[in-house]
């Protein structure tokens, strides 16, 4: 058997009419740059996140860096970002000029250790990523304080979430004392979602989204995405040119459509896997995603962590799926703090030994909505008989 670690293609012949459409309307219209379909987005996902204001962009990392400019990063500042994620969680501060100085994460949640991160705040400190990995969010409640509790001494801390993988993801929130259910992007500064296709809203390119409840700083982020114009050449500050394109508005409009019922046989998915593999987490063979208290999960990625003891290496794991026709991935192989281009900052093996261990052991496996029951059965199959073996 073979099962992909992630297609686009199902999910186009499932609802082929449906995209085949949307794409002929906007060949129709000719609305190719910031078109139609592009702003009735930006309304769809402002009331499906309770959003006040939303962006799109090029893709997932100009939000990031974009988002940085308009809270106004700039060199002599430090923004604190996990060492354990994607690139563009820490460029977003080095391209602005800033610092990135790297925390440890949760080694449950593979979340950023917020309590890590309390330790590293400084005078310079501007602003903190704080990213939502995989299937959960970070510690918001614990970000917060750490943010308020820095406003309180006289300096602002702006949050900028990367959410670029969390789309749809909540978690229970104290707001005023009150007890409040937030999205995934809405509780920061700024929120930034990626549309990579094998996102969880995915296109069929790239595509990225910004959101904030900020009038001020939603002012600034949709000039910068315009080379900073206010209005038709006139530029007020120096920005990019990173606009969400229509035809993956489009599609993206189609998807969203049914997102609730994707994010189900995700889930669906999931307990799948959690009931398949649940004997060998329990006699320690490997270890399962733990989703922490007060999280809705959406499974965009499904990791297991393998180990290695007993002769048995994560990588020979991978290497024995890969040979049974099985596709996955490793997220991530080096972790940010040890790779080349931040050399200058420092830092050395051991130094944040959460995320040099997750480094080791994550392995991911098959998950998007068409996956079959079958195809997981199977998935299963072959990680058992390699630990058997």
């Amino acid at each position: 058997m073979e099962v992909p670690f992630f297609t686009p293609v199902r999910e186009y012949h499932e609802r082929k009419a449906e995209f085949d459409k949307a794409l002929h309307t906007v060949l129709e219209r000719g609305d190719f740059i910031n078109g139609t379909d592009c702003r009735e987005l930006e309304k769809e996902i402002a009331i499906y996140t309770k959003s006040k204001h939303c962006i799109g962009v090029g893709n997932g990392s100009d939000a990031l860096l974009i988002a940085g400019q308009a809270c106004g990063w700039k060199k002599g500042d430090e923004v604190l970002t996990p060492a354990f994620t994607f690139f563009a969680s820490a460029s977003c501060a080095s391209l602005n000029g800033a610092k990135p100085v790297f925390t440890d994460v949760d080694s449950d949640t593979v979340c950023m250790d917020m309590n890590d991160a309390a330790n590293k705040i400084n005078e310079h400190t501007r602003g903190i990523v704080p990213v939502h990995l995989f299937a959960q969010m970070a510690d918001m409640n614990k970000c917060l304080e750490i943010s308020h509790l820095n406003d309180a001494k006289g300096g602002h801390i702006d949050i900028i979430e990367d959410a670029a993988e969390a789309f749809g993801m909540k978690q229970e929130i104290t707001v005023n004392v009150k007890r409040e259910i937030k999205v995934a992007g809405t509780i920061g500064d700024f929120g930034v979602y990626s549309f990579f296709p094998t996102k969880t809203l995915g296109g069929y390119g790239d595509g990225g989204m910004m959101l904030t409840n900020n009038d001020v700083l939603f002012d600034k982020a949709r000039f910068l995405r315009v080379h900073g114009a206010t209005y038709k050449y006139h530029n007020e500050w120096v920005g990019y040119n990173s606009r969400l394109d229509t035809m993956q508005a489009a599609i993206l409009r189609v998807k969203l459509q049914k997102i609730d019922e994707q994010i189900a046989k995700r889930q669906s998915h999931a307990n799948q896997y959690y009931e398949e593999l649940g004997e060998l987490s329990e006699k320690g063979f490997i270890r399962l995603p733990k989703i922490k208290e007060g999280n809705t999960p959406v499974y965009y990625v499904f990791n297991i962590f393998a180990e290695n003891k007993d002769g048995k290496t994560r990588d020979d794991l991978d290497n024995c799926l890969k040979e049974n026709g099985i596709g996955t991935t490793i997220y991530y192989p080096v972790p940010l703090h040890l790779q080349k281009c931040f050399e200058e900052l420092g830092y050395k093996k051991g130094d944040l030994p959460v995320s040099e261990k997750l480094c080791n052991e994550a392995l991911a496996l098959p998950m998007y909505p068409e996956l079959t029951f079958d195809e997981i059965s199977y998935v299963c199959e072959k990680i058992r008989e390699y630990f058997k073996k």
